[in-house]
């Protein structure tokens, strides 16, 4: 039988399906927690600040942030993805002995390039602040690039401990403790009036992040060093991951991850520069609905990517099927609500930013109907990535910016923000229904089963009937809005739990 084959079986014996389940549902939902207050935490923070500062402001910020976060996604090189990948692979085919060495081979390259990337920013900040509409831009640019190998460490590091399924970390820098003190940070200069430190309160915060973070992947190391998380100590004869096969499969995921936040924060730099920062502002507003949503597909995705990994690795594709429409039903479940909601009440949501806001109501009905479709077609991108056809994945994300870029430069001049919501989601159907296609020869998957419909149906009912039968009696406005959220998330819960069976949510299974 061999030392390898007695590795996967032991593994696949000794934990079944249902276990495997269960250990993703129970690490969503830390991570879900985490989610749900660092969405209202992210939420509070662009409140604030297109409250406190005006919309020239708040769309130069938005502006320079994007760039920030477009330069931290080509920094890591893909490094987050290819240690969750290959560190998920040791701990099920042998080996977890090699992953000190791995953590080495991918983080020095890694914040040289960040390193490199933030003195390009320092150089070349005054003619990027001048596209961007000027002001303090170049300001706010020299300030966030001196954070960037910091928001590159810290990405390291989460995602190594979530390779070891140590989700808490992930919770309690990245969703948590970060944006409360951006939040803090802002709310500080907001008093004070200084707009120009306003880089600094957003960008400061990752320096601790990085700290924290690796301080506890180096108790995580030595927890899984000792054997104590259940990982063998000594080294099997499983995998060993050399250099050229870490980046042949980390750097097409960094292009990829590069291309994939480029269209969700692409569109803010692309507004800004066709439309003005006014349309930047609006469409940042106009899009953290998504955004909130995006912390509740990440509690899923975080916890799914390291059991999708060791899966494909012993070959389960019956177990990769029955966790992509299980996840599927899943993020339906957590994001239809707040998609539904936002959707019917698009005009009152947009009214928490500012009255200069409303403008962007039909920016956010695009966007939320698009969310709606991205969450019902699951995780498929993340499968395919999983399966190590990182190339096949780079191009989907490719695509994916040139449909955004495209459509971006032909409706952002005649439609403004609700452009640039079009080609968003343009871009999400391409990046979503493409790998459906790419993975039929290695494992059939399709987002049409018995837990995706019945989380939908739950959903539509009391998050879509409920509000739109209380807009028409109450007339709209905020207590139409507060009615129907409150009585659907009360019929919501009570329906989940019901139905925790059939939604694949039930833990004692």
């Amino acid at each position: 039988m061999g030392a390898y084959a007695l590795v996967v079986c032991v593994t696949a014996t000794a934990e079944g399906e249902g276990t495997g389940l269960r250990r993703v549902l129970r690490g969503g939902a830390v991570n879900m927690a985490g989610a749900v207050v660092g969405a209202g935490l992210n939420l509070a923070l662009v409140v604030a600040i297109t409250r406190a500062f005006s919309q020239e402001t708040a769309g130069l910020l938005f502006s320079a942030t994007s760039v920030f976060l477009i330069a931290a996604a080509v920094a890591n090189l893909g490094v987050s993805d290819g240690l969750v990948y290959f560190v998920a692979r040791m701990r099920v085919l042998g080996g977890p002995g090699g992953v000190p060495r791995l953590l080495r081979l991918a983080t020095g390259p890694a914040v040289m390039v960040a390193c490199a990337l933030a003195a390009l920013l320092l150089v070349f900040a005054d003619p990027l602040a001048e596209a961007l509409g000027g002001g303090e831009a170049d300001v706010y640019l020299r300030l966030l690039a001196v954070f960037l190998p910091f928001a590159v460490l810290t990405e390291t590091a989460l995602a190594a401990t979530r390779a070891h399924h140590d989700m808490a970390v992930t919770v309690l820098v990245d969703k948590v403790g970060r944006p409360l003190a951006q939040l803090a940070l802002v709310g500080a200069i907001a008093v004070t009036g200084s707009a120009g430190l306003l880089a600094l309160a957003w960008a400061g915060p990752y320096l601790p992040a990085a700290v924290l973070a690796w301080f506890w992947l180096g108790r995580v190391m030595r927890r899984a060093a000792s054997g104590a998380d259940g990982t063998p100590s000594a080294d099997g004869p499983g995998e060993r991951v050399d250099p050229r096969t870490f980046w042949s499969f980390a750097l097409p995921r960094a292009a990829a991850g590069a291309a994939q936040l480029g269209v969700q924060r692409g569109g803010v730099v692309l507004v800004a520069l066709l439309g003005g920062l006014t349309g930047a502002a609006v469409f940042t507003a106009a899009t953290r609905i998504m955004v909130v949503g995006q912390f509740g597909t990440q509690a899923v995705l975080y916890a799914a990517q390291p059991r999708f990994a060791e899966q494909l690795a012993t070959d389960d594709h019956a177990g990769v099927r029955n966790l992509y429409q299980a996840g599927a039903a899943w993020l339906v479940c957590l994001t239809w609500p707040l998609y539904l909601s936002a959707l019917v009440f698009a005009p009152e949501v947009m009214l928490l930013f500012g009255a200069d806001y409303t403008a962007g109501a039909a920016a956010l009905a695009v966007v939320c109907a698009g969310q709606l479709l991205a969450a019902a077609l699951g995780t498929s991108d993340l499968i395919l990535a999983m399966t190590g056809r990182t190339g096949l994945n780079l191009l989907n994300n490719v695509l994916s910016l040139v449909v955004n870029v495209l459509v971006c430069v032909l409706l952002v001049p005649v439609a403004g923000a609700t452009g640039a919501a079009v080609a968003l989601v343009a871009a999400m159907l391409v990046r979503k229904v493409l790998p459906l296609w790419q993975l039929r020869s290695r494992v059939v998957l399709h987002p049409f089963s018995r837990p995706v419909a019945v989380a939908t149906a739950g959903a539509l009912v009391w998050f879509g009937a409920l509000p739109l039968l209380a807009e028409a009696v109450l007339g709209g406005g905020l207590v139409a809005l507060v009615a129907a959220v409150s009585a659907g998330a009360a019929g919501h819960l009570v329906t989940v739990w019901s139905l925790r069976g059939p939604l694949g949510l039930d833990l004692r299974r």
